[in-house]
């Protein structure tokens, strides 16, 4: 393997890393929600779909904005894999990248929102790392 195909792969792996660790708050300060706002775990939610679909870009050297917005990551993923518009329900994760984050967008979460943002993040998750599994890229496992 080439050295610049190693950095690929070690960028690629600590995008993944990233997003493993947002799920995983989100879903352990679900488990203890009454200590833990639900925007916030929301929004580790969405910051986990957002690093699985760049990471799927940076893997196929896609260049993207800087950007939160997942309907724009996943028009960019759809034009690599076509399958990637079965993630567009998780498009509604955008607004809780900085929607309910600023005091002029602030709204108060329920329940039922932060577990539904959860359950799209664990979408993204699986679709993208069995993307990478069917392209060969070996990922550690999930904690």
């Amino acid at each position: 393997m080439k050295n610049e195909e190693i950095i690929l792969h070690q960028k690629v792996r600590q995008w993944i890393e990233i997003a493993d660790e947002d799920l995983h708050f989100s879903q352990l300060g679900f488990k203890v929600s009454s200590s833990v706002s639900y925007r916030i775990i929301a929004f580790h939610a969405q910051q986990c779909a957002e690093k699985y679909l760049k990471a799927f870009l940076v893997y196929h050297k896609i260049d993207f904005p800087y950007t939160h917005n997942l309907t724009t990551l996943i028009d960019l993923c759809s034009d690599i894999d076509k399958s990637f518009e079965q993630l567009r329900d998780a498009e509604i994760l955008t607004g809780y990248a900085t929607a309910n984050r600023h005091p002029s967008e602030y709204r108060k979460l329920k329940k039922n929102d932060a577990k539904k943002s959860i359950e799209l993040a664990e979408k993204v998750q699986s679709f993208t790392r069995n993307k990478f599994a069917e392209l060969g890229f070996k990922l550690t496992k999930r904690k």
